[in-house]
């Protein structure tokens, strides 16, 4: 099952940034998603600072592109489960590369990318996982505030002083850049839902272990 989204636009991380991003403390409410009027649109934004998050051999036969939302729960399945039978079998053995892309719901979905991107490339599937795994607990609490606590949470658990975590969680460009970002990437790649893979340039739908091996052997049987 995938879960399908609407876009999150640049304006409305503007909005949020006014509200958040100033300062942890500051409110978070649903008005924090109203764009202002004179927002820049999203495509005239520079995304070429984005760094995409690669797990796995660079010259990997396979390319697995997965596009998922941290507070996705069929996201935080496959994670728990798919996800690490692929990383044992295809990743780990030099058969697959992936590409991890976010995919922005909400605003806690932009902050969780936030803090997992704070760490860098050495930290951020680690912090994913992390993400992923106390997700049904973190996604359950009342307030902005209390959920964005888990993520930092998170980060100091994954070495993170918080001094980095504010300058992370405070960066209201980057913010606006990443929702460009993976607003470019899902037009792109035609994604309604998450989580969604493309794989070797085609387009697949989220399914099971096996089925997901068979695909990699056929791919592997081309070379």
């Amino acid at each position: 099952m995938t879960r399908h989204f609407a876009i999150f636009g640049a304006a409305a991380v503007l909005a949020v940034g006014a509200a958040f991003f100033a300062g942890e403390r500051a409110p978070v409410t649903s008005q924090t998603f109203i764009g202002a009027a004179n927002a820049q649109d999203a495509a005239e934004v520079d995304i070429s600072t984005i760094v995409e998050m690669v797990q796995g051999d660079e010259d990997a036969p396979i390319t697995m592109i997965e596009y998922a939302s941290y507070t996705c729960p069929h996201c935080a399945n496959f994670h728990q489960g798919v996800y690490q039978e692929i990383k044992k079998n295809y990743i780990d053995t030099g058969k697959v590369k992936l590409i991890y892309r976010e995919v922005y719901f909400d605003k806690f979905g932009l902050w969780a990318s936030m803090v997992a991107r704070c760490g860098g490339e050495e930290k951020f599937f680690g912090i994913s996982d992390l993400i992923y795994k106390g997700q049904p607990e973190w996604s359950k609490m009342g307030g902005a505030q209390e959920i964005v606590g888990e993520f930092r949470k998170i980060g100091r658990l994954a070495g993170i002083d918080e001094a980095a975590l504010d300058a992370c969680l405070q960066d209201g460009e980057k913010a606006q850049t990443l929702v460009a970002w993976y607003q470019q990437n899902a037009a792109e790649d035609e994604v309604t839902g998450t989580p969604s893979f493309v794989i070797n340039g085609e387009k697949v739908a989220n399914q099971s272990y096996a089925e997901f091996e068979k695909l990699f052997e056929a791919e592997l049987a081309k070379q």
